[in-house]
């Protein structure tokens, strides 16, 4: 195996590649593991099969002088960003709000290297340098917070993740097929402020604007601020989330607030057949895990059945391995190459 089986995570991957420059950067909470189970590759293999090209930025550094985000320059087209399998928060956190001592998505389950709220704190980063590239954000922390949610951490309510993370826009649920639509429309000259139909997206617009043309029923929840004065209201429009999230033809849903209304169009309808598997490899073949920075095998991987191709990086040198064992107690790799 070379540096050419994977998507590229480093600037020299692109070198090796002929790139000039990418058009799709993805920014990650998790180390990079090519896996149909991790969705910042299955939406990279998804884009890199429609012959657009994605390098990936896992576990950037967000305390320095932020050189991760900077590797791949400015993209073509824009940035995604993606808190990771799971809410960084509740990665972070216990329900006691004690700190947990390790990250099952980071090489070596150690803990630290992603920030709370990553989705907010990579789109700022991103958005103060380079101001003039969209951000789209996913995945399943922004998904939830895509209205005015609960924050059990602070214990207040918020509004949507789209008015802290300063994103252009956001796609929530499965998006292989709407981050595609999203790539093509960008690549053939519209603003991602003129994507305004797009299934599966939301995105926030001046309440004085009118509302972009919708064949369907368009649903007004409560505003954010009566939410902060009525709980009860506030759950009701969990009623119409909840009922329009699993609708085969489902309403947009609208939601003011302050001067800004959100608007969250419909999801797609349920996929009829799967992503093909040649966009993601053969998921029942080695599987390839890339952590970003860590030389240990995270032990969570004891679920694969397969024999797994490992990278990691020693003393700036990539080095690929293949375990031979991979069980919760027992992860012995012996090099190969």
């Amino acid at each position: 195996m070379t540096l050419l089986d994977w998507l590229p995570i480093t600037k020299k991957e692109t070198d090796l590649r002929g790139w000039d420059e990418v058009d799709i950067v993805f920014v990650t909470g998790d180390a990079y593991v090519d896996h149909p189970a991790f969705g910042a590759a299955v939406i990279g293999r998804v884009l890199e099969h429609n012959g657009f090209r994605v390098a990936l930025i896992p576990q950037p550094n967000w305390r320095d002088d932020l050189r991760d985000f900077k590797k791949f320059g400015r993209p073509r087209l824009f940035f995604g960003v993606s808190a990771g399998c799971m809410d960084s928060m509740v990665n972070h956190y216990t329900a006691n709000k004690r700190l947990r001592s390790n990250d099952a998505y980071t090489p070596g389950g150690e803990a630290g290297f992603r920030p709370d709220r990553a989705t907010i704190v990579y789109t700022n980063i991103l958005k103060r340098l380079y101001p003039d590239v969209p951000v789209i954000i996913g995945g399943i922390e922004a998904s939830l917070r895509r209205v005015t949610h609960y924050d059990y951490w602070d214990d207040c309510l918020k509004p949507s993740i789209l008015v802290d993370s300063k994103a252009d826009l956001g796609v929530y649920g499965m998006g292989e097929l709407t981050m595609v639509e999203i790539a093509k429309a960008i690549q053939n000259g519209k603003k991602v402020s003129e994507l305004t139909d797009i299934k599966q997206t939301f995105f926030l617009q001046d309440k004085k604007q009118s509302l972009p043309n919708f064949d369907g029923e368009t649903i007004e929840l409560v505003s954010h601020e009566v939410c902060l004065k009525d709980k009860k209201k506030y759950a009701s429009n969990f009623r119409h989330i909840e009922e329009e999230s699993n609708k085969k033809h489902a309403a947009r849903l609208i939601q003011d607030i302050g001067n800004l209304r959100l608007v969250i169009n419909p999801p797609l309808p349920t996929f009829t057949i799967g992503i093909p598997s040649t966009y993601i490899g053969d998921a029942s073949a080695d599987v390839r895990f890339v952590p970003s920075r860590r030389t240990k095998v995270s032990s969570w991987l004891h679920a694969a059945r397969n024999p797994l191709c490992v990278r990691w990086k020693k003393s700036l040198k990539w080095r690929t391995l293949r375990v031979t064992s991979a069980t919760l107690e027992d992860l012995r790799p012996t090099c190969i190459t």
